[in-house]
């Protein structure tokens, strides 16, 4: 395959999985196919997270196009638009739209161009950094103030008789304020996804991400709010001091064991719904993903046995989870192997909760080991840490979610001779596990019916919701959990979170009120 043609074809294996376009099997294996001259050719694959826009300007003559895309795509560069800028005289000035594996990709791709005596780079544009100018979120007002009789409805002194009746009965806060509608997204910036403790001004970004994905899904006013503490009680008092204002708080990126205190305490001691979204948002997403794979490998959660690598929050979660949903042979390891009740290296209180909750039999034995035989792995961990040799090991129709990122535990393509369902956490691959699946349908079904708290019965329901998105008939080893951009998703979930809601006795709110 030419590295020309390569470069062209990419695009279509960079699309959603869509079900009825295209044969899944056979689009997963022009894929894996596509993956692997890719990465014979490059090591790395390119990317829309290092896209540049590069002006150029060269001689309007036949082949100077040519030579251009060549130069770009002989070094494993991804042409997407281009686009005509200005023509003056002889000389042509285009936009290029590349994608890149890394930034070094993309500074050898600059420098060859410049290399080329024919060719201006008048321009180098970072897409990435282009989109976060600013930040990604705004707050815009919701009614006009263009007259006297506006400013003194909205603010003074009309608005002292909306205080009056929030201070008489605190819950029109819902109907008379931004209460009803708003997240706040905390985080102190200690865990931040691939990343680690960067602190919580570079977690910004990541935390403008989430509001802005709350409000595309779901409708959610959602706002990023940053401590500069990792001291647990500062920030719980700080929830609580803010907690006013918000209908819901969602924890983010908060190191554990820290987060799992963090979150238990202030659902204790707050009177509005706490969710940790890094532990109960994987969780319920791993819940919808392994109900429907079970279906494809026609076996139930009682009978199975799940492998886990990953002993921290989310580990705990999904364990706690798969539990209630009626699996019983759960095996969680970490870097010292399987955790075990009476064990005593490298433990935490997490890992006393899964060392009491998981693994009856007190195996032994490093992750490989607890591989062995097992009809599911599950890694919340890091990259490469799961060989070929250890899925060739499972049990048949083995199914794996390597959900670490950006790199899994194990690549699809190494352990797809092996397994019959096959997940990760990335886009790039076919049965993407993502936390957008969820939080913004729990939190709209949370908001909509003023729930004071999360229950395990509300997290079972958005796991059930998101399953059953896809139909039984459509099922398929390729397609076992919905695509992050299937609008039917968060309006299920937050039906089905509302239901539970007030099914458990924790809404303020009716959902017939809620509509």
């Amino acid at each position: 395959m030419a590295e020309a043609k390569l470069m062209i074809d990419k695009h279509a294996f960079q699309q959603p999985l869509q079900i009825g376009s295209v044969e899944p099997t056979i689009r997963l294996q022009a894929r894996r196919m596509f993956k692997s001259a890719a990465q014979d050719h490059l090591m790395k694959v390119v990317s829309p997270s290092y896209s540049l826009t590069l002006r150029l300007r060269y001689p309007d003559s036949a082949g100077a196009l040519g030579r251009i895309t060549s130069i770009i795509g002989d070094v494993g560069g991804s042409i997407g638009a281009v686009d005509i800028v200005d023509v003056k005289g002889t000389a042509i000035t285009r936009d290029f739209t590349v994608n890149t594996s890394d930034v070094d990709h993309g500074d050898k791709i600059v420098g060859l161009l410049k290399g080329d005596n024919q060719i201006d780079v008048l321009k180098v544009s970072d897409r990435t950094f282009l989109m976060h100018l600013g930040g990604k979120i705004e707050v815009n007002s919701r009614i006009p103030v263009k007259t006297r009789d506006d400013l003194s409805m909205a603010y003074t002194p009309g608005v002292a008789r909306v205080c009056m009746a929030i201070h008489e009965e605190p819950d029109a806060a819902y109907n008379l304020t931004i209460k009803k509608n708003t997240v706040a997204v905390v985080s102190d910036g200690t865990a931040v996804l691939g990343l680690g403790d960067i602190g919580p001004r570079a977690a910004m970004p990541v935390m403008e991400g989430k509001a802005l994905l709350f409000k595309e899904f779901a409708a959610v006013d959602a706002f990023p709010i940053c401590l500069d503490t990792k001291d647990p009680e500062k920030i719980i008092e700080t929830c609580k001091l803010i907690a006013p204002t918000f209908g819901g708080i969602n924890l983010e990126d908060i190191s554990s064991p820290r987060c799992v205190e963090i979150e238990q305490r202030l659902h204790e001691e707050l009177d509005i719904p706490v969710f940790h979204d890094d532990q109960h948002g994987t969780a319920i997403v791993v819940l919808a993903a392994l109900t429907n794979a079970l279906k494809v490998v026609k076996k139930k959660p009682a009978d199975i046995r799940v492998a886990m690598s990953g002993a921290g929050a989310a580990g705990m979660a999904i364990a706690g989870l798969l539990k209630l949903a009626g699996v019983e042979q759960i095996v969680v390891c970490d870097r010292s192997g399987a955790i075990y009740k009476g064990r005593s290296e490298r433990m935490n209180p997490v890992k006393d909760w899964l060392a009491e909750n998981t693994n009856s039999a007190a195996e032994t034995g490093s992750l490989s080991d607890i591989i062995k035989g097992s009809d599911v792995l599950i890694g919340v961990s890091a990259a490469g840490l799961v060989s070929a040799e250890d899925v060739q090991g499972m049990a048949d129709d083995a199914i794996v979610f390597a959900l670490a990122n950006p790199d899994p535990e194990i690549m699809p393509e190494e352990a797809d001779p092996y397994v019959k369902v096959m997940a990760t956490g990335r886009s790039d691959y076919p049965n993407q596990c993502n936390n957008v699946l969820c939080f913004p349908g729990l939190f709209r079904g949370l908001l909509d019916v003023r729930a004071h708290s999360v229950t395990d019965e509300m997290k079972l329901a958005a796991a059930v919701a998101i399953a059953s998105v896809i139909r039984q008939d459509d099922l398929h080893p390729d397609y076992i959990i919905p695509s992050v951009f299937n609008r039917k998703v968060a309006p299920a979930v937050a039906t089905a979170v509302a239901e539970a809601a007030i099914k458990a006795g924790v809404a303020r709110k009716s959902q017939e009120a809620a509509q």
